[in-house]
């Protein structure tokens, strides 16, 4: 789980950021924090759209290679 003072870093940079929710990269979310409580974190997409996304997922920054994770 991402803590708060990883997510306070990215709301405060306004650093874009990638949510990888499985293997296939095609489901990832990408977008800047908004805000977050203690089971999810509200993003907000390219788009302008909000999406809820829960703290278990994998956060990280845009410009880094994406997460190798297993389905």
């Amino acid at each position: 789980m991402i803590s708060d003072d990883q997510l306070n870093e990215y709301r405060i940079s306004g650093e874009k950021i990638r949510v990888v929710r499985d293997g296939l990269e095609s489901n990832d979310v990408k977008g800047i924090v908004l805000a977050w409580d203690d089971t999810q974190v509200m993003v907000r997409r390219p788009n302008r759209r909000v999406v809820k996304l829960d703290r278990n997922y994998i956060f990280q920054p845009f410009t880094e290679p994406r997460a190798d994770i297993l389905s």
